[in-house]
């Protein structure tokens, strides 16, 4: 099974969520050879709920995941912590909205939830939690907590923008150094908007996995090999400009109505 940890399916935070917009990204992340993802929209996305409304009634829900298009959707979360850094969470579907209802009042930056207390939050639940893009310069996770309190995480993103930006070996060699000295695995995340960008990176899993639970025990027993594409430098470059004239057209769209 062939999953990336970090997508959105949404163009921006800004935009509203569009149905066939989702539902090409989806088919477009199975051409590209996954068999799964995680939806992790950013937790202060405009109108966050309108797209679990629309995967509850359109989809089928079971074990752990959505079947969208033969694709397995884990429902999932994106939070910005007031330290500075981004958390992906990624559990059962009531699990992903009891958490996005109780951030309704750490949305703008001012109030974002520390890092402890978002841990505090989902103590004893049964959720994945990636530290993403952790050396990202804008939101610099790894140099704003602890290693003592990263630890509480269960592995660290290692991120396809990020890759792009800094380039494979280099960004790779610092996530992969930082992550034997807090001793968590690392994961893959395409951080895609856009759909030409799902494939450039992927996990692939040795056992198939229908929830959390096995995700979990799957990445703590390194039972899966990470996958980075040759033409990843292309396909980030081309999903950017794709993804900017995109949002001038929705705006300009939205404008006009």
């Amino acid at each position: 099974m062939i999953i990336d940890f970090h997508t959105h399916v949404k163009i921006s935070k800004k935009s509203t969520f569009m149905p066939d917009y989702f539902d090409t990204m989806i088919q477009e992340a199975s051409e590209s050879g996954l068999h799964a993802l995680a939806l992790t929209e950013h937790f202060n996305t405009i109108r966050f709920f309108d797209i679990y409304d629309y995967l509850d009634e359109h989809y089928s829900y079971q074990d752990g995941y959505y079947h969208v298009h033969d694709v397995r959707v884990f429902p999932g979360i994106e939070v910005d912590v007031k330290e500075g850094g981004h958390i992906l969470l990624i559990a059962d579907r009531k699990t992903i909205k009891w958490i996005r209802k109780q951030l309704d009042s750490h949305v703008e930056p001012e109030q974002f939830m520390p890092f402890d207390s978002l841990m505090d939050l989902i103590e004893g639940m049964d959720v994945l939690k990636i530290g993403a893009h952790p050396f990202r310069e804008s939101t610099p996770l790894a140099k704003n907590i602890t290693k003592q309190q990263m630890k509480k995480l269960d592995a660290l993103d290692l991120n396809g923008k990020d890759l792009y930006a800094k380039g494979s070996e280099s960004c790779k060699a610092e996530l992969i150094s930082y992550a034997d000295e807090v001793n968590l695995p690392v994961v893959a995340g395409s951080d895609t908007h856009q759909f030409l960008q799902y494939g450039i990176v992927g996990n692939d899993f040795k056992k198939d996995c229908t929830n959390v639970e096995m995700l979990k025990a799957s990445i703590k027993a390194n039972a899966y090999e990470l996958q980075i594409a040759d033409d990843l430098f292309f396909r980030v470059k081309a999903a950017v400009l794709v993804k900017k004239y995109m949002k001038k057209a929705i705006i300009k769209e939205e404008v006009s109505i």
